[in-house]
C-alpha cells in the first residue's frame, strides 16, 4: 500500500492473489457488527465540512478511544482495567460504622470524665495498689499535694491507654482509618505524617507547646555537650545564633523522615502545578482526549484532525479505522511524510489506507473481546488464589503481539478448549490487526475447524479440495535451490534424525539445482519423485536438457546424485516414499502441479503484505500428508520471517502441531523473537514431539499454557520449565504434656475425661523452602475444567508467573 493511499494490487506471487470485492453499500461494519453509515460524497481534493464550534455527539467508538489504558503488567486486560481492590477498598462509611465510631468515643469520654473526678469506686482500689501504705493509712481523702500524686499520674496513663484500646476495638477505628487512607492515600498520608511530626516535636521541645507537662527528651543537651567537647569552650551556651541554629537543625532532622513518609514535597509540587495551571487556564490548550487526535494537532495537522474528528463523531469510523490511521500516523512521523499523510486523510477520510481487501471489520461479528489500541484479545479472567499476585487477581487475561512474539506452546487433550478458547480468539485478533495494517497471520488447521468464515481471510488454501481457489507453493517462490531443498527436506524428513535430514537436503539440492538450470523452474512433485527414485530415463532426460554450455557444475551435481542412487546410505528412497504420500489423486492439482487449476500462493507474501491466510489441511485418510504439509509450512514461515525487514508483526498459528516440531524448527523459533514474528503451537500431548526436543522446545518458547486434563507426564515438563520458588511454610507439632506434680496430673486427667483429648502443647516452626510453582500432580488433577495455567513473557523481557486462568470468565 502506497503512502498516498493507493492500494497495492500486484498480488503475492507471479499470478496475483484476487482480493475480495468490497461491499456495494459502503465499508464493513463497526466494532459491534453494525454497518457503518456511508460517507458523504465529495470531491477528492475538497476537505469535508467541519465546524469545530458545533457540539459533537458522543459515539461508542469515541468513548472506547478515550478509555484510559494504564501501562500494567503483561497479560492483564487493559481496556477498562482497574487495579483490583484490596479488602478495605470500596467500603463506605455506613451509618452503622459511624455509630460504631461515635458511640465508643462518647462512652470513653464519659468514663474518663468520671475517672478524673474520682467518682468511680474502683479508682481508690487502683490508688491503693500503686501508693505507699504510709500515705494511704494516713487518712487522707485527697491525693493531691501528697506522695500519691505521682502514683495517680501513672494510673491515669494506664487507664487512658486501656480505654483508648477498648474504644478502638469496639468502634473498628483501624478499619475506618484504613478506609480513609486508601480512598485518598496522598492527602491522608501527608496529614497523618504531619500529626506524627507534631507529636514528635512536643517530646523534643515541650516548652513550645502550652499545656504539655512532660520533660523534654534528651536531644538538645547531648548535642550541646558534644559541641563543648569538640570546641573545649562553654561560651557556646551564650551564643544565640548557635542555639537557634541547633534548634532549627533538630527541627529539620525530626521533620525529614515524616516528610518522606507523608510525601510532602510531591504534594506541594502538585499543588503548585495546579495553581500554575489555573493561572494559565486562559491560554488555549490542546484537548488531550484521543478522540480529538491531539498528536496531529500538536504537529500542526489541524485540518486532518478536524476531518478525522468529524468522521469519528459522525459514526463513520470504527475501532479498526482508528487503529489503522494511528499506525499510519506513526509511520508517517518516522518517515517524515506528514504532508502525504494529510493529503490522504483529506481525500479518503476514515477509509484512508483501507486494507487491500476493502474490509474494515470482520464479517459476521466477533466472538472475543478486542482492544486494538492495546492490540489485545481477552482470553478469560485470572483466577484469584494464593498463587495469584494482587495485581492479577480478578483482572482479565489477555494476549498481545508483544507476548506472541516470544511464541506460545499450548498443551491439552482433545476437548479441553484449545481451539475455542485460544486459537480462534488469537486468529480473530490478528485478523483485526491485519485490517489495521499491523499484522500478518497464517492459520493452519484441519478442514472444518471453526476459525471464522472464508470472507474473514484474504487467502484460503484448501488442499485436496477441487473448489479451492488457491494452491500452496511447496518452494515458497524461492529462487535458491538450496533454500527450496531445505523446505522440502524439513517437510519430508524433518521428523527423522538429523543425519538423515542433512542427507535429504543435499540429495534434493542435487536435483533441484540442475532442474531449475535446465527448465527455469523447480519440478512438480511427481517429477521430483521419479528423480529421487533414480529412474534412468528421467535422469537421462535431465542431463540432456542441461546441454554442454556453462552447466558443468550442475552436471557434476547430477552425476553425484546418480552415483549415490541405490547405495546403502541413499536418502532418495525415503524421500520418494514420503513424496508418494503427497503424490495421490486427491492432490493431483495441488502443491505446484503442472496445469493445476488453483493459483499457487507463496508464504513469502506475508513478509510484504498484512495478509490473513488460512490453510485447510486434508482431514480424513491423509494424516501423514497433513503432518508433512504442516512441517513444510513451518519451515517456510521460519525462513521467510527471519529474512528481510518488516514493519508489521507476522504470526503462524498451528491448530495441531503434531509431528511439526523438528530440530531445525526449534532453532528457527528461537530467532523469531528478534524478527517481530512468532508462532502458536497447539498440541494434544508433549509426546507428539520427539523426546530429545522436549527441553529445547520449552526453552525456545516464551509463553506456555497447560489446559485442564493434561497427564502427569506432560505436567512434569511444565513443572520443570516453570521452575521453583521460595515459599514460607508453617509446621505445627503437638506434644503431650506430662505433669510432675500430683495436683497438675489430676487436673490434666479431669480435663481429658471431660474433653476426651490429652493436654498438648503446640510448637510452630516457620521456614523458607523451595517448591515447584506448579507440580505435575497439581497440573494433572488440580486444574478445573474450562481453566488453564498460563505463563507469559514479552519481547522486552517482562514476564508473568504461571497463573490459573478461567477461560470461561
Amino acid at each position: 500500500m502506497d503512502s498516498d493511499g493507493t492500494r497495492d494490487v500486484r498480488g503475492t506471487h507471479a499470478t496475483p492473489v484476487p482480493q475480495p470485492t468490497p461491499p456495494l453499500d459502503g465499508p464493513a461494519g463497526s466494532s459491534n457488527g453494525a454497518a457503518l453509515p456511508p460517507r458523504p460524497t465529495r470531491a477528492p481534493d475538497v476537505p469535508p465540512p467541519y465546524a469545530p464550534s458545533t457540539p459533537q455527539p458522543r459515539m461508542p467508538v469515541a468513548d472506547w478511544l478515550d478509555q484510559p489504558r494504564p501501562d500494567v503488567k503483561p497479560g492483564i486486560w487493559r481496556y477498562g482495567y482497574r487495579m483490583p481492590k484490596t479488602a478495605h477498598q470500596g467500603q463506605h462509611l455506613a451509618p452503622v460504622t459511624i455509630v460504631g465510631f461515635v458511640v465508643p468515643l462518647l462512652a470513653g469520654l464519659l468514663l474518663w470524665s468520671l475517672w478524673r473526678h474520682g467518682s468511680l469506686p474502683y479508682q481508690w482500689a487502683v490508688l491503693k495498689l500503686l501508693t505507699p501504705d504510709d500515705w494511704w493509712w494516713g487518712g487522707t481523702t485527697s491525693p493531691k499535694g501528697y506522695q500519691g500524686a505521682e502514683a495517680l499520674t501513672v494510673a491515669d496513663g494506664v487507664v487512658f491507654a486501656i480505654l483508648v484500646y477498648v474504644m478502638a476495638r469496639l468502634g473498628s477505628w483501624p478499619d475506618i482509618i484504613r478506609h480513609v487512607v486508601t480512598r485518598r492515600p496522598q492527602p491522608a498520608r501527608a496529614l497523618i505524617a504531619a500529626l506524627g511530626a507534631l507529636i514528635a516535636l512536643t517530646f523534643v521541645f515541650p516548652s513550645a507547646f502550652p499545656g504539655v507537662g512532660w520533660d523534654a527528651l534528651p536531644v538538645i543537651a547531648p548535642l550541646f555537650s558534644l559541641i563543648v567537647l569538640v570546641t573545649g569552650s562553654y561560651d557556646v551556651f551564650g551564643s544565640r545564633l548557635l542555639t537557634d541554629g541547633l534548634d532549627a537543625l533538630v527541627v529539620v532532622l525530626v521533620l525529614w523522615p515524616f516528610s518522606r513518609v507523608g510525601g510532602w514535597w510531591p504534594l506541594a509540587k502538585e499543588a503548585l502545578a495546579a495553581r500554575a495551571g489555573t493561572a494559565q487556564a486562559a491560554q488555549p490548550v490542546v484537548d488531550r482526549r484521543p478522540s480529538q487526535w491531539p498528536e496531529l494537532r500538536e504537529a500542526g495537522q489541524h485540518q486532518a484532525a478536524d476531518v478525522l474528528g468529524a468522521e469519528l463523531h459522525g459514526g463513520r469510523m470504527n475501532d479498526v479505522d482508528c487503529a489503522r490511521i494511528g499506525h499510519m500516523w506513526s509511520t508517517a512521523k518516522a518517515r517524515a511524510q506528514l504532508a502525504s499523510f494529510t493529503d490522504t486523510v483529506l481525500r479518503e477520510g476514515a477509509a484512508a489506507w483501507t486494507h487491500p481487501s476493502g474490509a474494515r471489520d470482520l464479517p459476521g461479528g466477533r466472538t472475543a473481546q478486542h482492544d486494538l489500541l492495546a492490540a489485545q484479545v481477552r482470553l478469560g479472567q485470572w483466577a484469584p488464589g494464593d498463587r495469584t499476585p494482587l495485581a492479577y487477581a480478578g483482572a482479565g487475561a489477555a494476549l498481545a503481539p508483544d507476548s506472541l512474539g516470544t511464541s506460545l506452546l499450548a498443551v491439552g487433550p482433545s476437548g479441553s478448549g484449545k481451539t475455542r478458547h485460544l486459537v480462534r480468539p488469537v486468529v480473530e485478533s490478528l485478523g483485526l490487526q491485519a485490517l489495521a495494517g499491523r499484522c500478518a497471520v497464517v492459520a493452519v488447521c484441519a478442514a472444518g475447524t471453526p476459525l471464522g468464515p472464508d470472507s474473514a481471510h484474504d487467502v484460503v488454501v484448501r488442499l485436496g479440495d477441487p473448489a479451492s481457489v488457491h494452491d500452496l507453493d511447496p518452494y515458497a517462490d524461492s529462487e535458491d535451490p538450496d533454500e527450496a531443498a531445505f523446505f522440502l527436506a524439513e517437510g519430508l524428513a524433518g521428523d527423522l534424525d538429523a543425519t538423515t535430514g542433512q542427507r535429504a537436503a543435499t540429495a534434493l539440492a542435487q536435483l533441484l539445482g540442475p532442474y531449475r538450470a535446465a527448465y527455469g523452474r523447480f519440478p512438480a512433485l511427481p517429477v521430483l519423485r521419479e528423480l529421487l527414485e533414480g529412474e534412468p530415463s528421467a535422469l537421462a532426460a535431465l542431463r540432456d536438457a542441461l546441454g554442454e554450455d556453462g552447466q558443468a557444475a550442475m552436471r557434476r551435481e547430477l552425476d553425484a546424485r546418480a552415483r549415490q542412487s541405490g547405495t546403502a546410505g541413499d536418502p532418495g528412497p525415503v524421500l520418494a516414499d514420503r513424496l508418494a504420500v503427497l503424490d495421490r489423486p486427491a492432490f493431483a492439482e495441488f502443491l505446484g502441479a503442472d496445469g493445476g487449476g488453483a493459483r499457487p500462493f507463496s508464504l513469502r507474501a506475508v513478509a510484504h503484505h498484512p495478509l490473513r491466510v488460512r490453510i485447510d489441511l486434508p482431514d480424513r485418510g491423509h494424516e501423514e500428508a497433513s503432518r508433512i504439509i504442516t512441517r513444510l509450512v513451518l519451515a517456510q514461515f521460519g525462513a521467510v520471517a527471519v529474512s528481510g525487514e518488516r514493519n508489521h508483526f507476522a504470526c503462524l498459528v498451528l491448530d495441531d502441531a503434531t509431528g511439526a516440531v523438528t530440530t531445525a524448527s526449534v532453532r528457527c523459533i528461537q530467532r523469531l523473537r528478534s524478527r517481530n514474528a512468532g508462532v502458536v503451537l497447539a498440541l494434544r500431548t508433549v509426546g507428539d514431539v520427539p523426546e530429545a526436543l522436549h527441553g529445547p522446545l520449552y526453552a525456545a518458547v516464551g509463553c506456555r499454557m497447560a489446559f485442564s486434563g493434561v497427564t502427569t507426564w506432560d505436567g512434569s515438563r511444565f513443572a520443570e520449565a516453570w521452575g521453583t520458588q521460595w515459599v514460607e511454610t508453617r509446621d505445627v507439632a503437638r506434644h503431650t504434656v506430662f505433669a510432675d506434680q500430683p495436683m497438675t496430673r489430676a487436673i490434666h486427667a479431669l480435663r481429658k475425661l471431660v474433653t476426651g483429648k490429652a493436654v498438648t502443647t503446640e510448637a510452630v516452626t516457620v521456614r523458607q523452602v523451595e517448591r515447584e510453582r506448579w507440580s505435575a500432580s497439581e497440573l494433572a488433577h488440580g486444574v478445573p475444567p474450562g481453566h488453564a495455567v498460563l505463563s507469559l513473557t514479552t519481547v522486552r523481557g517482562e514476564h508473568a508467573p504461571p497463573l490459573l486462568v478461567d477461560l470461561r470468565g
